[in-house]
């Protein structure tokens, strides 16, 4: 089968699953995690719930967002742009706000390299003084197709524990800082942290999560953007406590520096050491990622989860998440594994 004709079949596949959705079936969905992999799980989420809640990292110290972070002691803005950017609606007025909140400066000054999303983000927060409210703002402007939330109320540094940072010295531990430096860097990630240790969590953001039906944590930056989630204390309260059924969806590929060399269920392994009395329902991944899925299934295990398999990756061979066949591969798990029958 060619390639045209296998997505084709993929393609058709997802949208009878989606299509088969009874109307007003809207399950209340939380999304966690930073970066291109939140907005991927956000832009097929929102494709089968108009309920549904981002709950973002904010320990971003790089680019734009570290540079307003340093100078005006704001909250880094870049990955909540993102996923509001990735619930932009697919008619005009949300393409056209999706490209220009996206947009960066190209000049000789100071205005390069900035995103005009962050700018306007940082801008109402001043106005405001309630970063929440805000992002509610920027969302209506935007027409987006849910709601973004930061997952804590201060800016966070990130710090890893990482062995053979130094490749003179393999077997030495050192402590990297700074999210920026810790998804790039040399040697094995052991474990991460965040400054300040007890971060206060948004309280919107711990409601969405106790009031939801289903939470999906992942994909994206293991150590930067998926388990920092975890190091907030009233936010892994509320996933511990809450009712909702939880996702974990797995990366395509191993990340270059951060997760180099990972396996699949290595990465749920690392999670689970970060928060052992976290207990999920379902692992997430692409069927063709997977070369052993008994050891998979047993890391799954041991978190109480099943593990799904579906193909989920662009069928171009490039590590990316395929909208249509993502949101199919959720849609199914939340019907498959769910407590309740129509969404209430």
């Amino acid at each position: 089968m060619t390639g045209r004709n296998l997505r084709m079949r993929r393609l058709s596949r997802a949208g009878s699953a989606l299509s088969g959705r009874k109307r007003g079936a809207q399950p209340k969905v939380v999304a966690l995690g930073g970066g291109m992999g939140l907005s991927a799980s956000l832009t097929a989420l929102r494709r089968i719930t108009g309920d549904l809640t981002a709950v973002v990292t904010v320990a971003d110290d790089g680019g734009s967002s570290g540079r307003l972070r340093e100078e005006l002691g704001v909250l880094p803005p870049g990955d909540l742009r993102k996923a509001l950017a990735a619930l932009c609606g697919d008619d005009d007025w949300g393409r056209t706000w999706s490209r220009v909140v996206q947009h960066r400066f190209e000049s000789q000054g100071e205005l390069h390299g900035h995103a005009v999303g962050n700018l306007l983000i940082v801008a109402l927060w001043e106005q405001l003084g309630d970063p929440v409210q805000a992002l509610d703002l920027v969302g209506r402007l935007l027409g987006a197709h849910g709601r973004v939330l930061p997952m804590s109320a201060v800016p966070l540094e990130l710090q890893a524990l990482v062995k053979g940072h130094d490749p003179e010295l393999p077997d030495a531990i050192v402590t990297v800082r700074g999210q920026a430096t810790v998804a790039l860097t040399p040697g094995e990630v052991q474990s991460v942290h965040v400054v300040p240790p007890d971060p206060p969590a948004v309280p919107e953001a711990v409601e969405a999560v106790l009031d939801a039906d289903w939470v999906v944590l992942g994909p994206g930056s293991w150590f930067s953007s998926v388990i920092p989630h975890l190091l907030v204390p009233e936010l892994l309260d509320a996933l511990v406590t809450t009712k909702a059924r939880k996702v974990l969806s797995l990366n395509l590929a191993p990340q270059p520096g951060e997760t180099e060399g990972f396996s699949p269920q290595r990465h749920v392994e690392v999670l689970g050491r970060h928060a052992p009395k976290l207990a999920l329902d379902v692992v997430l991944a692409d069927e063709a990622a997977v070369p052993d899925r008994d050891s998979l299934a047993d890391a799954a295990q041991r978190l109480g989860a099943a593990v799904e398999l579906a193909p989920v990756a662009s069928p171009d061979g490039v590590p990316v998440h395929d909208q249509e066949l993502l949101a199919a591969a959720y849609d199914r798990i939340f019907r498959m594994h769910g407590r309740i029958g129509p969404w209430r």
